[in-house]
């Protein structure tokens, strides 16, 4: 009974979008909505993986607040979540500030050598 004696992975949790975009085919899926919205099937033809693996990563996805999705008759067709990427780019440029900021005030140092 090895599930018995193994804890629970959860392989397709993701708690933020940056760690949902840890994952190289979920990033492949945010390109490819970046062109335009799709449905799973759309998305699983120019992938290497199955519908429902597709699908699990668009629930990762959607959990972490980067896609949304509709009904359109029969199937469900996503698209990226402008706020949840919105979100992600904030993130990005207030990292990229405090970068900035601390190199602008190394580079001002009068006189001080690194060791």
């Amino acid at each position: 009974m090895v599930s018995r004696s193994l804890p629970f992975v959860p392989t397709y949790k993701a708690e933020d979008g940056w760690d949902a975009l840890g994952d190289p085919t979920r990033r492949a899926i945010i390109a490819s909505l970046a062109e335009r919205p799709k449905a799973v099937g759309e998305l699983a033809a120019v992938l290497p993986i199955s519908r429902p693996a597709v699908s699990q990563h668009l629930r990762v996805l959607k959990d972490a607040g980067l896609v949304t999705d509709r009904a359109a008759g029969t199937r469900r067709v996503y698209r990226l979540n402008p706020a949840g990427v919105a979100a992600l780019r904030d993130q990005l440029d207030t990292y990229w500030s405090r970068a900035l900021e601390s190199f602008r005030d190394v580079a001002e140092r009068p006189g001080e050598e690194e060791s």
